[in-house]
């Protein structure tokens, strides 16, 4: 078996080494790559404006900079930056009770009724393992007049059309870095219909933008998002599917992008799949609880870090076969 950590295609590093080489080139003010990597965004998420940052935070940082009011952000399988970029501004945060990561719409809406925030920041996926009902919590927050913030950083070129558009948030947010769904190693993207919003926090963009290197990547490696969704998604599903015959594991019917195994002894089993998974420039094995997955004993298998062409069916059956037998 011959698993291998994801990194950016062929095509993207190329891209990137040819920007590296090819600096001079500005039109307006502005690199080339900067307009290319915005524009090839537009395409996906059919926001009116698109910034290219040089990290997921600073994407973060840049929305809770033009807050006032608390926050809400999910108990667990968000990211733990929401909290403390919140801080970092002096915003109360309040936590939303979910199923495991999963909003449930009733508690949403009761929550918003009784607290009012001003903003809601969710991942399209919760703990990347469960897809967030994101249009219905669009339509909660829009006619509560609450800001949806969708860190789509494993959504963003959904083939399904439902994760990191405009139709379904007001705010999209994705980290490019390693190893997201559009993966240069580095930068993310702000994405928005709110000019205000842009005005409001333009200092903080201008200070934190990427440079035309990391442009030159993501305008190049958003276009195999859709693909990396679905084959992704679709081993998780085949995987959820054999493992449940023998074991427990989470959200066997939503679509996401690993897989989580409750474990009492979750410690000693992913001791044991680390020594067995042997994967080619780093691992696949987080260790729960976790607040950025669940707040539970388990072991979440990150599909999402493997290149795609390694989710082949021998490859997939290997990987239950250890999980089956991890001592």
């Amino acid at each position: 078996m011959e698993l291998f950590y994801r990194r950016p295609s062929e095509e993207t590093r190329k891209a990137m080494c040819n920007a590296a080489l090819n600096l001079e080139h500005v039109s307006g003010g502005k690199y080339e790559e900067t307009a290319l990597a915005e524009e090839s965004v537009k395409n996906f998420t059919k926001h009116e404006y698109v910034k290219i940052l040089n990290s997921g935070n600073s994407a973060i940082m840049s929305v809770m900079s033009t807050l006032k009011k608390n926050v809400l952000i999910p108990d667990q399988g968000g990211w733990s930056g929401f909290k403390r970029m919140a801080e970092l501004f002096g915003l109360e945060t309040l936590n939303l009770p979910t199923n495991l990561g999963l909003v449930q719409l009733e508690v949403l809406e009761d929550v918003i009724t009784e607290f009012n925030p001003e903003a809601f920041f969710i991942t399209s996926f919760g703990g990347y393992a469960v897809e967030q009902p994101i249009a219905e919590i669009y339509e909660i927050c829009e006619e509560n007049d609450v800001l949806l913030i969708e860190d789509a950083s494993g959504g963003i070129g959904d083939p399904e059309g439902k994760l990191g558009r405009s139709s379904n948030a007001h705010v999209v947010i994705a980290s490019t870095g390693s190893p997201k769904t559009v993966n240069v190693g580095n930068g993310s993207i702000l994405s928005t219909n709110d000019s205000k919003l842009l005005d409001s926090a333009q200092y903080i963009i201008k200070s934190l933008k990427a440079d035309p290197v990391t442009c030159a990547g993501i305008a190049s490696e958003i276009k195999n998002a859709p693909k990396i969704i679905e084959k992704t998604s679709d081993a998780c599903k085949i995987l959820k599917s054999e493992i449940l015959e023998f074991r427990g594991v989470l959200y066997p019917e939503k679509r996401g992008l690993n897989v989580i195994i409750p474990d009492k002894d979750q410690k000693r089993f992913a001791y044991d799949l680390r020594n067995k998974f042997k994967v080619h420039g780093g691992g696949i094995v987080t260790v729960c609880p976790n607040n950025n997955r669940v707040k539970l004993k388990a072991v979440c298998i990150e599909i999402k870090n493997l290149e795609i062409n390694c989710l082949t069916p021998a490859n997939l059956n290997y990987i239950i076969n250890i999980i089956k037998n991890p001592f």
